[in-house]
């Protein structure tokens, strides 16, 4: 994308719920797991950005890379965030799904989520949280709780914008921001 063009326009965020209860429920209408995200990043607009795509799918690592996948090569959004699939059950493959797509590692903000969710509660060193990079595509992993993504969210809120900047090319607003860290 052209450096100027995409400055002030809005950051295209996915929202991936994985699920098997939800995934199962949801003809019940039990489709609303992930609407507490889209409220965050919309209503209380803690970065500049507006939700393209929400979907749920079961916990299938293959689902779950193909929806990866499309979101970050086809549909090209700019944030992907999952909510779930991260803790020890036989059945939490998010990691490993997303792994499995992502060309570079951003650990940072993984080890940023899990120290500020230790904070809260000692159980946070049992999430396996996964950030990184396909493409132009920021892709972050949240807890499958709504308490926890949402904790985890507002935690690496403040670095989404530059991290967006950076996977844009938009060299003038990056290169402010740099010279406001050396003042």
């Amino acid at each position: 994308m052209a450096s100027n063009e995409r400055l002030n326009n809005e950051i295209q965020v996915g929202i991936l719920t994985i699920s098997d209860t939800y995934y199962h429920d949801s003809q019940g209408g039990n489709q609303g797991k992930g609407k507490h995200l889209r409220k965050i990043i919309e209503g209380d607009k803690i970065f500049h950005g507006r939700v393209a795509y929400e979907e749920l799918v079961p916990d299938d690592r293959k689902m779950i890379t193909d929806t990866l996948k499309n979101w970050c090569d086809v549909r090209k959004l700019e944030l992907v965030l999952t909510s779930g699939g991260t803790g020890f059950t036989e059945r939490d493959v998010t990691p490993e799904a997303t792994k499995d797509i992502m060309e570079k590692e951003a650990p940072g903000m993984a080890i940023a989520m899990i120290n500020g969710s230790l904070l809260i509660t000692p159980l946070a060193m049992l999430s396996r949280l996964v950030c990184g990079i396909r493409g132009s595509t920021l892709i972050i992993n949240l807890p499958g709780s709504p308490k926890g993504s949402e904790e985890c969210l507002r935690i690496v809120s403040p670095s989404i914008p530059h991290a967006i900047d950076l996977l844009r090319g938009c060299r003038p607003q990056v290169s402010k921001v740099h010279r406001e860290l050396q003042e």
